[in-house]
């Protein structure tokens, strides 16, 4: 639309178009994630065999449907006995996307996560999100699911996958250290979820700490508590378990794993985390203080 600044004139070039035989109009309509998830959410309720997944631009843009989320997707089932299939994709990493990108609030939803209402992941091969969305298409038991996906690992060439671990195989609540068998003596077992991984298994740091193994947790809710214990059994040596995530201490999974972990060892093993102090904001706004803090991060569980 083209405006003349003297006489206030609009002229639109695409509506005079010689030859022109068809009307053409555009609508700006606004972006509402509260109106686009309470419609998948009532699509998932009223086809409970179909497998609907809302995909945010990034995981804080559930604050824009934060009614839908809490008074239908998670209370549903307490109050009316209602359950879907309903699955959230929230982007969820920090990557230096600064405060308003990085973090999908997962310290919220798992504290709504309570009587087996939801089920809450973060995955960290292709395979394993296969497997987790093929598992919640046929689960027998409906639930919402909320699964966090890090931008960054779709480009990363170590967050891939083999053809036979997608056709076949299940999806594991719990991934094992790769090198698991070459570090069995190791006297710290460090645990994470989503991308931090990857923050740690690359770091150079890594080949110089043989006492370290790292877990991975893809399920945080409901808590795979057989799994984790199984998985602590495989190093018996280890005195300390270390939870490493990349959010605020006050934020984050941290304060929901942490209790879970103490209940599943004894007095002789000591349970701590590392992440990032205490803030207000879920991240930096500037590219190279996230760099620091990730680093730091790093070299705390390595050390």
């Amino acid at each position: 639309m083209l405006h003349d600044t003297v006489n206030g004139q609009r002229y639109a070039p695409i509506q005079n178009l010689a030859g022109a035989r068809a009307p053409f109009e555009l609508h700006n309509s606004p972006l509402s994630e509260f109106g686009c998830l309470g419609f998948e959410y009532g699509y998932a309720a009223a086809a409970p065999d179909a497998l609907v997944l809302w995909e945010a631009q990034y995981g804080d843009f559930t604050n824009g449907a934060e009614v839908i989320i809490d008074q239908f997707l998670i209370a549903g089932l307490a109050k009316w006995g209602q359950v879907s299939r309903l699955t959230l994709l929230l982007p969820h990493g920090y990557e230096g996307q600064g405060p308003e990108h990085s973090s999908a609030r997962i310290e919220r939803f798992l504290a709504l996560g309570a009587e087996g209402n939801l089920r809450i992941a973060n995955c960290t091969t292709p395979a394993q999100y296969f497997h987790l969305l093929r598992r919640q298409g046929r689960h027998a038991e409906l639930r919402p699911l909320v699964l966090f996906t890090p931008k960054s690992l779709l480009r990363l060439p170590q967050a891939a996958s083999r053809l036979e671990d997608l056709t076949t195989g299940r999806f594991r609540p719990v991934l094992d250290d790769p090198e698991g068998d070459a570090r069995r003596a190791a006297t710290r077992l460090v645990l994470c979820s989503g991308k931090v991984y990857y923050d740690l298994l690359l770091s150079p740091r890594r080949a110089q700490a043989p006492h370290v193994a790292i877990g991975r947790v893809e399920l945080l809710y409901p808590f795979p508590t057989s799994e984790i214990a199984e998985l602590i059994k495989r190093y018996p040596k280890v005195a300390e378990i270390v939870w490493v995530q990349e959010e605020p201490r006050n934020m984050g999974p941290q304060k929901f794993m942490k209790p879970q972990l103490r209940e599943l060892v004894g007095p002789d093993v000591a349970v701590r985390d590392i992440g990032r102090p205490e803030r207000s904001s879920p991240a930096e706004g500037y590219p190279a203080v996230h760099a620091a803090e990730q680093a730091r991060i790093v070299t705390a569980a390595l050390e």
